[in-house]
């Protein structure tokens, strides 16, 4: 079977600005209806923003570039939908299941369709006690083998940040700070880690993907954006709540694909719902600024 096959409504996107989304937010990021109305939100920001949106997923073995409304609910509601990364593909196609795309499924199937940037919320990277666990998201690798640019709140801030920049270095990855010199780690717009590069405005972060695109390096940026300040948590109240809610998932003994939604999930409880307040403004702001680069890249097309 051609792959094309297994691709529902594959869209021409030659032509407009578009930006790709993921749906694991919607089976294991946040709780009905709050995941919902966070992704139709989304679609939203980017539609304002001059773009066109795609949440992509696979429903029944067959890949959904730009999942309809209705989709879109029933998939926020699904407690059977897996959640598939890059292992997961062919297995999910082949039985014919229905799952939800991780950062590194998302981009693998946004770069199929042709679309060159993703908006989500924070991506994953190396996980706390890698020295034991060897955890380490394949979120990470997928930028070094796939060109889609990522914007996002940093990465997760359950996860060990200092080793996940030094894996992002290695593999030539730039992270680019969008209007800010300080890496936001989700929940918190700063942190004390300084970056490299900043993009000053949508214009200035087009023009560093169509400059490396153009250089033939076959990988994606990644856009770092803080959440917006009203939301933005102290980073002493989230990293308490973090060790709080390690703790309980060493109890249950927790570990693989299921740390971070069980930690996430943790949190919200932990922060009085918090947490998740400030997980679905990073989001729409992230989308917003998604959509802004896209417009902007699809100017520079030769």
């Amino acid at each position: 079977m051609d792959i094309k096959e297994m691709i529902h409504n594959l869209p021409d996107l030659s032509n407009e600005p578009a930006v790709a989304l993921e749906t694991t937010v919607l089976t294991h990021g946040m709780p009905y209806p709050q995941n919902v109305e966070c992704a139709l939100a989304c679609e939203e920001e980017i539609r304002k923003a001059g773009a066109k949106p795609y949440t992509i997923g696979i429903i029944d073995g067959v890949i959904r570039i730009g999942l309809t409304e209705d989709e879109i609910k029933n998939l926020g509601k699904s407690t059977t939908a897996i959640k598939v990364s890059r292992r997961d593909l062919p297995y999910c196609l082949a039985e014919g299941l229905t799952g939800s795309t991780t950062v590194a499924a998302t981009m693998i199937l946004a770069h199929m369709a042709g679309i060159r940037v993703f908006a989500t919320g924070g991506i994953g990277g190396v996980h706390r006690g890698f020295e034991e666990t060897m955890d380490v998201s394949s979120d990470l690798e997928e930028f070094s083998k796939t060109p889609v640019n990522v914007v996002c709140a940093g990465p997760k801030a359950i996860l060990d940040i200092p080793r996940t920049m030094e894996y992002l270095e290695t593999k030539g990855i730039p992270v680019i700070g969008y209007q800010t010199k300080t890496l936001p780690l989700f929940y918190t717009r700063e942190s004390d880690v300084t970056l490299d590069i900043v993009a000053k405005d949508a214009k200035d972060a087009a023009r560093l993907v169509h400059i490396s695109d153009q250089l033939g390096l076959h990988q994606g940026s990644l856009f770092v954006n803080p959440v917006p300040e009203e939301y933005s948590l102290d980073p002493k109240f989230v990293e308490e709540k973090i060790h709080e809610a390690l703790l309980m998932m060493e109890k249950d003994g927790i570990h693989g694909k299921r740390v971070t939604p069980y930690l996430l999930d943790k949190l919200v409880g932990l922060t009085g719902g918090k947490s998740l307040e400030t997980n679905i403004a990073l989001i729409r702001n992230n989308a917003r600024v998604g959509g802004e680069i896209a417009r902007e890249l699809n100017k520079l097309k030769d």
